[in-house]
């Protein structure tokens, strides 16, 4: 298992498949699948069987999951994707973008 950069929150651009370019923030990550949801992204249609609540049944439509390698987290100054490394700051490890130098 590859350890994760992305979490919760973090804005992200797509760097490929259908959604190429699209940007959103993280809602969900699942480290052991190596994957996380998008805000907005890979949406999919969802058949509902009818139920008490829903008699008719319905189709909804929700974000499925992507590929953490399909996306980069977006550097806080340019907004433009970034790389990230570590610093020690205070006795905390700190995310730093590569491309400007900031905190994430």
């Amino acid at each position: 298992m590859t350890k994760i950069k992305i979490k919760k929150g973090d804005k992200v651009q797509v760097l490929a498949g259908a959604y190429k370019g699209k940007q959103g923030n993280v809602l969900v990550v699942y480290p052991e699948k190596n994957r996380a949801i998008v805000e907005g992204v890979n949406i999919v249609k969802k058949h509902k069987k009818p139920s008490a609540e829903n008699p008719q049944g319905s189709i909804i439509e929700k974000e499925a999951t992507i590929h953490i390698s399909n996306l980069a987290l977006l550097d806080p100054k340019s907004g433009k994707p970034t790389r990230i490394s570590y610093r020690i700051e205070e006795g905390k490890k700190v995310r730093i973008a590569v491309k400007s130098g900031e905190a994430i």
